[in-house]
């Protein structure tokens, strides 16, 4: 068993499975940007799991939620509208309609918005996740940690490849991507897209279909890499989605246990259907001392969406909302506008002084509308009846961010380096009630220092301790909510970690204890009664964690990679609620691991076989403040086998293969203002076979 257990990437004989030889060293080392320069994975003083294209296909991972349950410490739930997603790491969580506590960049350009940050990683060179404060390099919301995604390059050559899978629920996934140049060396271009439907897995006994459901969800992506002098490169890239899907299948769960895993029995079918668009224009250019970069970036978010609000119907509770006798809906409508313009000076080179230093700007402008209303007919068009509309919330939020920040490393021996870093940011916000006319305004600003010394006694050996703040805005709830505003979120974070590699890097050991002191923690509740989702905050919190991760070659072409995390979040301080001092904060998972166990070799002439078992395993979770309701601890297995030749490759997978039943999501009435628990249950067993073909 405990080989199976597992994370992070791969120690080499694998290394081309975690990055393309472009990319590693010579001595098949692990490379990563992490200190947006390439650098040995285990020479960098940051917990670390690096993933490259490789490996996320051998573990059939579509998208930042599987790659995540590859790492300790960390997941990410999905729950409420379908591209609503919730990142935990190192006991820092996501929180509905408010800044993620995670850093995700893509490409440069951080993705802000909730609906963005578990994007799919189809046709992706690497992604790079790092734990602990990296304001100072990942800038904005990079509070606990940072998701770093490289998307493929354009290539020189004429390289192509398409990939197609079919599963239960009659599931279908299929990409295609082709790569050339149109002028050698000089103009290169990448495009590319995926389509995916599904008829889903999760039925509602109600109704009798498939609440999961995916009618269409499909992307497409270009990309243009112009060289127009040897010293400046210019990279863009433009992005288009659209999805209709299954939304808010939330199960009512009349026990009020977390571990009564019921299904959804709602007579109005949720549904989100929107699209998405991001331009991102990257500049480069050469100063020989070092590198000038320009990222600007464009989003717009647009997702309306609407559903069941007393999550029942008319025939099983004839009672209805609050035993009124109605059933209720909600219907919500969201529109952002996101910009961003990232200016930074990297220096070039392995001068024993190295520096990076920049500035941001970041506008957001975002319409947010919900109603809920009398459900006569199980339509999602009653919320446009002013009849049956009972609250009606219509804010339109303005933001403004502005930020300073640098680093520097200096090598004050062979051994022996020093980190500096620092972070000014300063959060405008103004919110409008569309309907009132009332205009609130307020900043949010917060100074992030970092401090690092990295001691290496010998070589694949490295110790470190550092220092840094992290930082997470506040904001405003909805115009009637009993807690109009939500106070910024800071943490300081002390760690001291380690890493090892033996063997000429077939064994590798790393490792960290860390200690977190958060003053204002942002915890989130819905109050149905007003159709307001509220964030609120806890004083104080400590939080202490420590990590381990194993990554080992016992034999040619077999990997194994063992990773566990502990992390204790303890409530200190609670002028709300001092009752609750003492408990464990919402969503805590005190404990997990997980795990792979990969062969990857030759089984015949011209052809590779592939097999691999990936193991998730974590702990009880407690859902809220109180912690009454608490999820006994759920194991997840992942399989694939696959052969592949000239090119052409088919694999067998399955997911969650012994069908674990689970909450994503679960809310008590205490803390909904409904008359009935909720719980949004996770994926049930998958399965399927994809081909895939590259050139």
């Amino acid at each position: 068993m405990a080989i199976m257990l597992a994370t992070s990437a791969h120690a080499q004989e694998a290394s081309s499975n975690v990055l393309t030889s472009a990319e590693a060293s010579e001595s098949g080392d692990i490379v990563v940007t992490a200190q947006r320069r390439s650098e040995r994975l285990q020479d960098v003083p940051i917990q670390v799991n690096a993933f490259g294209s490789q490996t996320l296909q051998d573990a059939g991972a579509r998208n930042v939620q599987d790659a995540i349950s590859l790492v300790p410490n960390m997941t990410l739930d999905r729950a409420n509208v379908y591209h609503s997603s919730y990142i935990t790491l190192r006991g820092i969580t996501q929180i509905e309609n408010a800044d993620p506590p995670v850093a995700v960049i893509v490409d440069g350009v951080p993705q802000t918005n909730q609906r963005q940050v578990n994007p799919s990683l189809y046709d992706i060179q690497q992604i790079e996740i790092l734990k602990g404060p990296q304001g100072s390099l990942y800038g904005r919301n990079a509070e606990a940690g940072a998701i770093n995604i490289v998307t493929k390059a354009p290539t020189n050559n004429l390289t192509g490849a398409w990939n197609a899978s079919y599963g239960n629920g009659e599931t279908i996934n299929v990409g295609a991507v082709l790569s050339g140049a149109l002028v050698n060396d000089v103009l290169l271009f990448r495009v590319g897209g995926e389509y995916a439907h599904s008829d889903g897995l999760i039925r509602n006994t109600f109704t009798g279909d498939n609440a999961d459901f995916v009618d269409h969800d499909y992307t497409i992506r270009g990309r243009l890499i112009f060289k127009p002098a040897e010293r400046l490169t210019l990279d863009g890239r433009i992005e288009y989605s659209d999805f209709r899907a299954g939304s808010n299948y939330y199960s009512a769960v009349f026990s009020a246990d977390a571990n009564d895993y019921r299904l959804p029995q709602n007579n109005l079918e949720g549904v989100s259907f929107g699209n998405n668009t991001n331009y991102t224009m990257k500049a480069d250019y050469d100063l020989d001392f070092a590198t000038l970069t320009s990222i600007s970036g464009y989003s717009r978010v647009n997702e309306d969406n609407y559903s069941d609000l007393d999550f029942r119907n008319p025939v099983q509770s004839p009672g209805g909302f609050l035993g009124l006798g109605i059933q209720i809906g909600v219907g919500q409508q969201l529109l952002s506008k996101i910009f961003s313009q990232e200016v930074r000076l990297v220096s070039n080179g392995s001068n024993r002084l190295r520096y990076s230093i920049g500035a941001y700007y970041l506008h957001t402008a975002r319409g947010y509308r919900t109603r809920v209303f009398v459900d006569l007919t199980g339509s999602g068009d009653q919320q446009f009846n002013p009849a049956l509309v009972i609250s009606d919330q219509f804010t339109h939020d303005d933001n403004n961010s502005y930020a300073g920040f640098g680093q520097v490393d200096l090598d004050l021996t062979e051994q022996l380096m020093l980190t500096g870093g620092f972070r000014y940011d300063v959060d405008e916000r103004e919110q409008t009630n569309l309907l009132t006319g009332l205009v609130r305004r307020k900043s949010f600003k917060k100074a992030q220092p970092k401090a690092t010394i990295t001691y290496k006694p010998a070589e694949g050996k490295l110790l470190y301790l550092t220092y840094g703040k992290g930082f997470r805005s506040g904001g405003f709830n909805t115009p009637n909510s009993a807690i109009p505003i939500f106070q910024d979120e800071s943490l300081d974070n002390f760690e001291a970690g380690f890493k090892t590699s033996f063997a000429d890097g077939a064994l590798r050991l790393n490792g960290a204890v860390f200690r977190e002191r958060v003053k204002n923690f942002q915890y989130f509740f819905v109050d149905a009664t007003s159709g307001s989702q509220v964030i609120a905050n806890i004083d104080r919190v400590n939080i202490t964690g420590v990590e381990l991760e194993l990554q080992a070659v016992p034999l040619p072409g077999l990997t194994a990679n063992v990773g566990i995390g502990y992390t204790h979040a303890d409530i200190k301080n609670f002028g709300q609620f001092p009752q609750y001092a003492g408990n464990k904060t919402p969503r805590n998972i005190p404990f997990s691991s997980t795990g792979s166990l990969q062969y990857r070799g030759t089984i015949g002439s011209n052809v590779t076989g592939i097999a691999r078992v990936d193991y998730q395993y974590n702990n009880k979770k407690y859902w809220t403040i109180d912690n009454n309701s608490v999820q006994n601890s759920w194991t997840i297995i992942n399989g694939r086998l696959g052969v592949e030749t000239g090119g052409f490759g088919i694999y067998a997978f399955g997911k969650n293969l012994t069908n674990a039943k689970y909450y994503t999501e679960y809310q008590p009435q205490a803390y909904t203002g409904e008359d009935v628990d909720l719980g949004f249950r996770g994926q049930p067993r998958t399965y399927g076979v994809e081909l895939r073909y590259s050139f």
